[in-house]
């Protein structure tokens, strides 16, 4: 499973995906839209966080994609339903924001 993380996120974060078996990872962030349309479509998981937009063009690349994960709360920055037409799992993680 490939999974990309398109936003800043804690090392530690990182850390859990690299040491989890049969997981690749790997950290692009501050990517355009048209450059993460380009190449989403090579990964089962995105993570992101509040800068990465996941707009329906973006999803409609995704031929590979099986969950979209929100490293804090909120999903404004995700379009549920494009997601759920394609069948894509969306979540986040609220409790996150609370530790620090």
């Amino acid at each position: 499973m490939k999974v990309l993380v398109s936003d800043k996120l804690s090392p530690k974060g990182v850390e859990i995906f690299e040491k989890a078996k049969g997981i690749d990872v790997e950290v692009k962030t501050k990517l355009p839209p048209e450059e993460l349309k380009t190449i989403i479509g090579g990964y089962d998981g995105l993570v992101i966080r509040s800068a990465t937009k996941v707009k329906p063009e973006i999803i409609e690349a995704a031929d590979n994609l099986k969950v979209i994960g929100r490293a804090g709360s909120g999903l404004d920055n995700v379009d549920l339903p494009a997601a759920t037409k394609k069948g894509i799992v969306v979540m986040n993680t609220p409790g996150g924001n609370t530790i620090t």
